[in-house]
């Protein structure tokens, strides 16, 4: 099989490693002026760590804002944790960077969307002789347009 460069692949580590570097930054020096971020994630990965009651109310995805209050945000190479405000009830949450299906700074109009493509009939043999396909991307990423986050 021939050799080819993965460029949606690389593309999508390339994006996650900038969340973990803003996010890094914030972590060590809070967010700069009007600097904020919606984040939301796949709540159904499988290394996602928030409380049942959060998991029950938002079984498929979540968005999370980190604006004016949130406490203890740690970044690591696989993700970041934070606690957040829920009305009143803070509420510590653990999510992976392949969680992460959108990453959206409004104060700068900068976005990110994260596609994943789950792989028909991956564990089926489909009795051909030529072999096997290569794989497909796992993710696409794109940049998002701001408008639909604009009031």
């Amino acid at each position: 099989m021939a050799r080819t460069i993965d460029y949606g692949n690389l593309m999508h580590r390339a994006m996650r490693g900038l969340i973990q570097s803003v996010l890094t930054d914030v972590a060590e020096n809070g967010l700069p002026g009007a600097h904020h971020f919606f984040i939301t994630f796949d709540t159904t990965h499988p290394d996602v760590v928030i409380a049942d009651w959060l998991r029950s109310r938002y079984p498929q995805e979540m968005t999370v804002v980190l604006q004016h209050w949130f406490d203890n945000l740690t970044v690591n190479d696989d993700g970041f944790s934070v606690t957040l405000n829920f009305g009143n009830q803070p509420e510590p949450l653990l999510i992976p960077f392949d969680a992460v299906r959108t990453f959206v700074d409004p104060s700068v109009e900068f976005g990110l969307r994260f596609e994943t493509h789950a792989e028909e009939n991956e564990d089926e043999d489909d009795g051909d002789d030529d072999g096997p396909e290569p794989p497909a991307p796992a993710h696409q990423a794109e940049v998002v347009s701001l408008d639909k986050f604009r009031k």
